[in-house]
């Protein structure tokens, strides 16, 4: 496939999550981006703001299976994963495939299941496999896993591990639509007189993944590679707001999102803006702040964007 193509298909996928999603243009553009960098999203934000919708409506749109796990303190992993269940009639263990099985899972509030249980996706989320007494099954392609947590109920959650943060590509605050936009969605919902969107397939499996393989041939220059590595440097040395900065699966980050951002705007190269573009959704939540921050309003998103102004940008002649 062709970036040419891989730029039409997504608009054609936007323009129709986008009959649903009023507004947030910025973070639909970056869920795409980072489902064609075939990566996993972590949206962290208040209820009531689609994080749902978006998951679905994305799946719809891509002609993806899609699952929903409602994440709570008695989850176990084996509700996730499937458990082996003894056959009577053929004497022998049988695996019932959990909801890790799809495409798309949505895994809701995942902050408040035990540690025990968010350590089942790992497996899944960074070698597309799950181990289950000692069988491996591969999990069907592509597979996203998009999480959600709520940012401000902490009682009887369970903070994510920094070693299960760094295994999203992107983390993602969505926001309260502005005031013409919540008119918006009062008038779509009078218009089609029921509470669910229709969201039409206009991309199948097979072509997302095409799209996904084509993500390879965009090409990045060496300024562009400095560019990258500076960025990623720089969380390293600020030892008065980072405790401790990105590693290098942020670069990696930073790379495959940027040529995936780049391909949906239809170049087959990279621009300082691309890698600009994504830097902070995909560096801030891999970034730990001074223990003295956290009594303070400073976020990591902000550390990183004052971070990303000490970056030159590399010029081209």
């Amino acid at each position: 496939m062709k970036i040419e193509d891989v730029h039409e298909k997504s608009n054609l996928v936007l323009n129709e999550v986008s009959r649903v999603i009023v507004g947030k243009e910025n973070v639909l553009r970056m869920i795409l981006t980072t489902i064609l960098a075939d990566g996993h999203i972590l949206i962290e934000d208040l209820p009531g703001l689609a994080k749902t919708l978006m998951a679905k409506s994305f799946a719809k749109a891509l002609g993806l299976e899609f699952k929903r796990v409602q994440f709570t303190s008695d989850l176990l992993p084996s509700d996730i994963l499937g458990v082996s269940i003894f056959n009577q009639k053929t004497l022998e263990f049988e695996f019932r495939k959990g909801p890790v099985f799809t495409n798309i899972l949505l895994a809701d509030e995942i902050n408040r299941s035990p540690p025990k249980t968010q350590s089942a996706l790992l497996e899944a989320m960074q070698e597309r496999q799950v181990t289950v007494e000692g069988k491996t099954y591969e999990l069907p392609k592509p597979f996203v896993v998009i999480a959600t947590q709520n940012p401000i109920e902490q009682e009887g959650t369970y903070p994510l591990p920094e070693a299960q943060l760094d295994r999203f590509l992107v983390r993602l605050r969505v926001g309260y639509p502005t005031f013409e936009e919540e008119k918006e969605i009062l008038r779509r919902r009078i218009e089609r007189r029921k509470d669910e969107a229709d969201v039409r397939p206009v991309v199948t499996s097979e072509e997302l993944i095409e799209m996904q393989k084509a993500i390879e041939d965009v090409y990045i220059s060496e300024p562009i590679l400095d560019y990258i590595v500076s960025i990623v440097d720089i969380t390293r040395k600020d030892k008065r707001n980072v405790e401790i900065g990105a590693s290098p699966r942020g670069s990696l980050a930073l790379l495959k999102l940027s040529r995936a951002y780049a391909a949906i705007e239809g170049r087959d190269y990279v621009i300082p803006d691309d890698v600009k573009a994504v830097a902070v959704p995909a560096l801030s939540h891999r970034l730990i702040l001074k223990r003295e921050l956290w009594y303070t309003r400073v976020s990591q998103e902000s550390v990183m964007e004052k971070l990303l102004e000490k970056v030159p940008v590399p010029k081209f002649k």
